[in-house]
This record gives structure tokens, sequence and C-alpha cells, in this order.
């Protein structure tokens, strides 16, 4: 068919469809101009032939209806994602039959090779650079996605294609079979995809370092985060900035939660309010939760699934897995990203969740009120002028000739103790509106139980100083997970713990961010998941659960918005999946990789902190090389009679609900347990490989510590450990990994637990001190390590400690081991606290506790020993129960799971 007859031929079929074509469009098909005979074969006729026709294409493709239809996109080898200039270049496109089946899904053994199992259907096929997508031709819906990674291959023989002019597209994910119409089209088709893909795409074909998926990245705008409050203040800001599309996957998510805190601005910075803000925008918003076993944990991911939901349908929430179908009972989707417009990536530890939200205070209390405090004269001026508060408390007291007006928590929340009745009336919301501190649309005011929270003592508000403090955590987000596990999340601002008698946790963690390339990676991740999922579960394959694509690495460079504060560093992405986790046929644990690596390739030191710290415990069930690896590296350092320091800061006790005070519960004792065989118990403990090499001078290359903290609450003292949920190392001050995996087999092995973390290492340095000489350490690195140091020791309120070199005997004994021992020596004396040395056996937990603490018997001297305290760092109680069998007893619903639910 000559190429002037072409267009007429495929719009001849078209016909009936022109005849739906929506009034006051033009219906009049233009002209396209007729030559022949002799014409053509002048030269002059050529080019104004040329043009003829390109101004016929044009002319047609500006009508609507020829333009989006598919036979003229397959006419001219174009779609609507051809020249989006995010997904990379044109690539290739065309009409092929595709063979259905071949998805590696867990569980269903017929993956399309019997003729039985497969049919064959007509799609557009779209090659990009990183990836191959097939669309229904009539209405241009994607029906699957393929993601180019290192088991991409081409197979055009008919033995691997099992049909006549076949080509056979394989990758982790599927093997998927096309058909053609001739041997020649066949090999055309798989010679240009494999072509294509290895001149724009090959950075994709290759196992990367450590087994990861993604490449390491240079040049990458990066920022590390210690506790919550620093980090949920960034993601808010950047989710607000997003354009087009957010991605979230949590294992635990809470919809009400407050990124920003005190709350002065009403909901503008409560995390569904955000969400439904953006998507009210245009913005749309993908969310992955973790499923949990309902029987076994309390998370409610359908409350928050139904939650979000219901708030704009530009929200859409999957969660994974499904238990019985996929078979996968004992795993969990244990990631925390969070990605803006695929060019922001977060990633760490932190869930946006509650009881997440801390700074580095470490409050034990949040008991919360706000007095107003003005002159009598103006007072009472006020109150007459003003209406009740409709979700608040208030009482006037007199004192020192003023008026003090105090508003309380009282909406939506359990009547407790300390809460006084309203005897004047003072709306401090529509003050602050008035005064411009508040937006007036907002549901929120200060004295809604439901949105207040923290300090207000610097807002100038026309009236008077606001003093005192209102609440950092509203509701369910005030938490003592070890007294109490959440209940009835769907009532998010009901107190399920009394805050006027119990201190709450308070929660130590470590996150991160990153841009550019390293930020497509984390979103080509979240992207594969989101795929699969939707591969997997059949309610999500409506087309109102889209397939998601990644966007190109050639435009990552191009950033419109960049979290303040970063620093270049060299960024690459890590993860432990799998098949049940992302549907790919080998499993990868990158994360495991690196951090073994980072251990045998450090040269001074490793600090390390984990919620949890399981490895080398017992051959039988522990399998990840962590733990071998610090001990290996340690005894090579004795051998060689080096400086070597390794950090481990972990938490006190496991965060599972249970009374230390008897022992503490089957599951809080089950992780113990795999902890203290890790630590110091049994032949295949660090410390006890290590004693025999070099005997006690283990002492001088390995420190054990947890995190605990004090104050008064209702005139008590009260103490409480911090629970340290950060999974981060930090070695040399030039290597850091930051993420969601905790030191165990669950997050390790990557057939377990989903997992993502990023290794950063500095590629700019900075002065520094080693072992008392002068050393290049990295930005990045350092001052992670500094601020983490600064925190837990004390140093923020005196500067006197110095901390900057990490490895020398004055630092490592005179201040780090110094510091934990006197620590863990002071809360003994004063509180006879728990876990300590002391208990060896539950037998010794009534007679030590028996035995009265300074805060019971003398306060004063209490008070007096407590300022010694210094910082947050405590000694770990190494021989705490060592005489106990800590496993569960036989007959207990711990002792019926698989023991690697523990590791």
């Amino acid at each position: 068919m000559s190429l002037t007859a072409r267009p007429c031929h495929f719009l001849c079929s078209h016909t009936v469809r022109r005849q739906s074509v929506r009034r006051g469009e033009a219906r009049q098909m233009p002209n396209l101009p007729r030559g022949g005979g002799d014409e053509l074969a002048r030269e002059e006729q050529v080019s104004s032939r040329r043009k003829q026709l390109e101004d016929y294409l044009n002319n047609l493709l500006k009508m609507s209806m020829y333009r989006n239809y598919h036979a003229t996109m397959e006419f001219i080898d174009v779609s609507q994602l051809s020249f989006i200039h995010d997904l990379g270049p044109k690539g290739l496109e065309g009409m092929v039959l595709k063979r259905s089946g071949g998805h590696r899904i867990p569980g269903l053994n017929c993956c399309g090779h019997s003729k039985m199992c497969y049919r064959w259907s007509k799609r557009w096929l779209v090659v990009k650079d990183s990836f191959l997508l097939y669309m229904k031709p009539d209405s241009g819906a994607i029906s699957f996605v393929m993601l180019v990674d290192k088991e991409f291959s081409i197979k055009m023989d008919s033995k691997d294609t099992e049909t006549k002019h076949g080509v056979r597209v394989d990758s982790l994910s599927r093997s998927l079979v096309l058909k053609c119409s001739s041997y020649r089209h066949a090999r055309w088709w798989g010679q240009a995809i494999e072509g294509f893909i290895q001149r724009h795409g090959s950075a994709f074909l290759t196992d990367h370092r450590f087994g990861s998926f993604a490449r390491q990245e240079e040049n990458i705008p990066a920022k590390w985060y210690v506790n919550g409050k620093t980090y949920m203040e960034d993601v808010a800001d950047a989710l607000e900035e997003a354009r087009e599309e957010i991605f979230i996957t949590d294992w635990w998510l809470s919809p009400e939660i407050f990124l920003k805190r005190p709350v002065v601005e009403g909901n503008r910075w409560r995390l569904d309010c955000i969400l439904k803000r953006k998507a009210q925008q245009g913005v749309r918003i993908f969310v992955m939760l973790y499923k949990e076993v309902e029987l076994a944990l309390g998370i409610n991911s359908g409350y928050s699934k139904r939650t979000l939901m219901h708030l704009h349908p530009n929200i859409k929430v999957m969660r994974h897995p499904d238990h019985v179908s996929s078979s996968v009972y004992l795993w969990a989707h244990h990631e925390k990203i969070i990605v803006i417009d695929q060019s922001v990536g977060f990633v760490g530890g932190i869930d946006l969740a509650y009881g997440r939200w801390d700074d580095k205070e470490h409050r034990l209390t949040d008991v919360g009120s706000v007095t107003r405090s003005v002159a009598l004269e103006q007072a009472e001026s006020s109150f007459s002028n003003t209406a009740a508060p409709s979700n608040g408390s208030g009482r006037v007291a007199q004192s020192n000739g003023k008026s003090v007006s105090t508003v309380t928590d009282s909406a939506d929340q359990p009547k407790l103790k300390g809460q006084g009745r309203m005897k004047r009336k003072f709306s401090l919301k529509r003050h602050l509106q008035k005064h411009g501190l508040a937006q007036a649309d907002s549901v929120s005011s200060v004295e809604s139980a439901e949105e207040r929270s923290g300090s207000v003592r610097s807002l100038h508000t026309g009236v008077g100083e606001l003093v005192g403090d209102t609440r950092f955590w509203h509701g369910k987000d005030y938490c003592n997970f070890v007294h109490k596990d959440w209940i009835q999340l769907d009532k998010p601002f009901d107190d399920f713990i009394d805050r006027h008698t119990t201190p709450r946790m308070p929660w130590h963690d470590i996150a991160s961010v990153v841009h550019g390339k390293a930020a497509r990676d984390v979103a080509r991740h979240f992207i594969q998941r989101w795929n699969f999922t939707k591969i997997m579960k059949p309610k999500y394959r409506s087309l109102s659960y889209p397939y998601l694509l990644p966007k190109s690495h050639t435009t990552a460079g191009e950033l419109r918005y960049q979290v303040p504060n970063c620093i270049p560093t060299k960024v690459q992405i890590l993860r432990s999946s799998s098949d049940w986790s992302a549907g790919i046929k080998y499993h990868e644990e990158s994360i495991h990789n690196a951090y073994v690596h980072a251990i045998k390739n450090s040269q001074h030191f490793v600090y390390i902190e984990n919620q949890f710290f399981i490895s080398c415990a017992d051959n039988r069930h522990v399998f990840n090389k962590i733990g071998d690896t610090i001990a290996e590296r340690i005894i090579t350092a004795y051998r060689e009679g080096k400086k070597y320091r390794v950090y481990v800061v972990t938490p006190l006790l496991p965060g599972f609900e249970g009374d230390i005070n008897t022992g503490g519960g089957s599951a809080i004792q089950a992780v113990m347990h795999f902890n203290y065989r890790t630590m110091i118990r049994g032949d295949h403990s660090i410390i006890s490989q290590l004693k025999k090499e070099m005997g006690d001078q283990w002492m001088n290359y390995i420190s054990f510590a947890g995190l605990r903290t004090h104050t008064e609450l209702e005139g008590k003292l009260v103490t409480e450990l911090i629970y340290v949920h950060s999974k981060m190392l930090i070695a040399d001050d030039n290597t850091v990994i930051i993420g969601s995996a905790n030191i165990n087999d669950r997050s390790m092995l990557g057939k377990r637990d989903s997992e993502v973390a990023v290794i950063v290492e500095d590629s700019e340095t900075v002065r520094s001190v080693m072992d008392g000489q002068e050393y290049q350490a990295g930005r990045y690195a350092l001052q992670l390590r500094l601020e983490c140091f600064k925190m837990i020791l004390g140093a923020n309120a005196d500067p006197s400690i110095d901390i900057l070199d990490p490895i020398s005997d004055h630092f490592y004994k005179e201040v780090w081991v110094a510091t934990g021992a006197r620590n863990a020596t002071i809360y003994q004396k004063v509180f006879r606290c728990l876990p300590s040395s002391d208990v060896r056996n539950i037998l010794e937990l009534e007679g030590y506790l028996a035995k009265p603490g300074l805060e019971s018997e003398d306060l004063a001297r209490a008070h007096e020993e407590l300022k010694k305290i210094r910082g947050f760092l405590v000694q770990f109680p190494l021989q705490f129960l060592c005489e106990q069998n800590l496993l569960p007893p036989i007959g207990s619903k711990e002792a019926m799971v698989p023991m690697e639910v523990w590791t």
C-alpha cells in the first residue's frame, strides 16, 4: 500500500465511529490533495508533496475524534505516552498479540505454558528506557507494566516462546510472550527492544553492588533526621509541594497525627487534612499499608484505609498481603517510604503513626494546659465579650492581683483527674483567629483536644502573654506500649492511658531524605510493589487502581523542590524483597550485604542504633551474619594491635505489652532471649567469641547500651526507658546506613519482612579527629554522629563534654562507658528500675523490688542524685535474668508460633 493511500485506508473503517462525534466539533475530514503518475517522478514535486502530507496529518490530529482513535496512533506509531518528558525518550511502539499468564505469583504454579491456561489478546506495546507496558487499543487503558531489571532478556527461538513467530521478554517478575505476524516481524521486535534497552536502560540490566536493584548515584542531595519532629516537619512541607503524585508505604499509618507541633494553625498540618488538600488540588495519592493478622496485631489498618479512602477519589489505598490466598502469615511489609513526584524520597524507621513524634527532649509527661495572664480589668472585659468554647473547659483563679484563665482539654477524651470545671467563658481559638494566628476555616482550636499541642508561650496575641504548654500528644498518640498496647484506634482522640499517673514512653528514631536519581529508585521500588499487588488482588484490578509508571533517570536532575539543608553525597538504595512481597523471582538482601560490608571494611569504629540486635545467636535459628562479622572485625583489630570500637544502642526492653516487674511475659522474654544470645549468652554470642580470643579485653572494643530518662509527674518522680526504634549504622564517620531494617533475620534475609534502606557515603569531607590524629571525616556522617552523641551523652546541656574523637581512650572510657555506668547506677539507686543485672532469675525479682529506692525513702536525696545524670545513656544490663530460660514455655501461645517469628 502506498504511503499516500494509507491514511484513507484506516479512516474508512472509522465511518461509524465518526457518527458519534460531539456536536460543535468540526466533522469535515481534511482533504488529502491527490496526484499521481509522472508528477511523483519529478524531483521538484517531492518536497511539495511531503509538505502537503504533513499539513494533512497535522490538520487531522487537531481533531480529537481522530487524534484519540487507536488506528490513528497505530498508523503513526505514537500513543498518549510517547512524548511525556518525564518518561524519557519516545521508545518503541506498535500493535502486538500478547499471551496471558507468565506472572511470578507465589502459590500459583500455572505460568501460562499450557495451552489450557492462556489466551491471546491484541495490545499496544510501548517500550521505554526502564520499562515496557501494553495498553488496550480501544480504551488506552494500561494493562501491564514490566520493569527492566537484571534478569531482563529477549528470546526469539520457538522452543523458548512455544509459539510461531514469537518473542519472549523475561524479567524477575514475568515471562511475557508476544506473537508477531511473521518471522521477520518477530526478529525486528526482539532485536529492536533489546537494542533500545541496551542503549537507554543499561543501568538497570546489571546486578549492582550488594546485589541491589539500584546502582550507587553520585551528587545526591541528602539529609538525616534524629527523631520524628524535624522529620515530620520536612515531610509536611514536601507533601505541600507535591504537584503530581505522592507515594506512601508504612507498616502502620495513623491518619489523624499532626506532622507539625505545637499546633497553632488548626488542622493544616494534620496528615489526613494535608492529603485531602493535595488530592483536591489534583495530586494523585497512592498508599500501601501492611495488612496485619488481626488476632496477633492491633494496628487496625482497615480503619486507616477507610479513613483515607473517604477523603477524596484521588486517594487510593491498598493493603497487602491477603494471608489466606498468599499463605503469608508470619512476615510483614515493614518499609517506611514517602515519595513526592518521584523526585524527593524519605526513607527511614519512622512510620507516620501514633507515638513516633518526639524530639531531643524525650519528654515523659504531657498533661497540658494553656493559661492567659492579663490584668484583671482586661480579663473581665475579654470574658464578657466572648462566647463559651465548645470543646474546652476553663477556670478563673486569682493569683497576685492577676486573673488567669486556664483552658484545659476535655473534648473526645475520658474525664481524667486534674481537669477543672469551666467558670468563665473565653474562646482562645476565636482570639487567635482575630489576630491572624489561626485559620478561620479550621476545624481545630487551641482548646480542642483534637488539635491542641505544644508550647504557645511565644505567641503575641495582643491580650497578654499565653503561658503554659498545650499538648504535644493527643489521644492515642500519648502511649506507653509496654504498659498497655493500643486499643480502639477508630477513636483517635480518646486517651487510653491515664497521662496523670503513667508516663509516656519516649521514641528515639532515625530517618533520611534523598533526591534525584536516588528518589527515582525509591519510587521504582514502590511502583514495583504497587503493580504487583494490583495483579495479586482481584479487588485492585479495576481501572480505579491504575498501574504506576517509573519516571526516567534522564530527567531526575530537574528538581522543582528540594528539602532545605541537604548535603551532596553518594547514595544507593537497598532493600529486602522477595516473591511474596514484590513478585520477584530471586530474593534481594542488599541491606544485609551492605551491613556486613560496612562492618568488615571499617577501619576505626562502628556505631549502631537498632530496635533489635539478633544475630549469630544460634546456628539452628539465626542466619544473618552481622553479629559474627562484628566479632571477626574486633578479633582482627585485637590481633593487629589496633584500636577499634563498636557502639551498640538498643532498647532496654522489647516493645511488647507486659509487666517487667513480674518477668515481662512470654513475648518480651522471647525477644530478650535472642538479644542476649547475640550479645553475651551461649557459645555463638559476640562476647563469648571475643572472650575465647582476648579474655576480658573485649570491654575495650565493644559497648552495649540503652537509653533512659526521668521527670516529675503530678509531684512524683518517675522514670521510663526511651524506646530505641532506629535502624542505623555509622562507620568511620564517612558511611551511613539508614532504613527500616532491624538487625534480625526477619529484616535482613530478604525472604521475610520487606524493608528499604539507604547507604550514604560522603563526597565532602571536613576536618575532624580520630584517635588523637587529624582525620578527614565525611560531612554527612560526622554531623549525624555528633547529633546523636550530643543528645545521648548530654553534650547539648554541657558543652564541656568532648565527643569529637569517637575512639580515643578518653572518650570511650571516661565519657561513653563512664556516663552509661554512672547513669545506670543512679537510676537503680533512685528508682530500683528494671531491667537490672542484679536480678538474675525470676525468684530474685520480688526481693529486688521489695527494697525501696530513694524516690520513696528520701526524696531530697533522690533529687540530688538525679542532678548527676548526664544525657540518656545507660549501661545495658547484660546479666538480667541470665539464669532464667527465656524461651516461651510449652503450651503458651508464643510457643505455638515458629521460632523464626522472634528472630
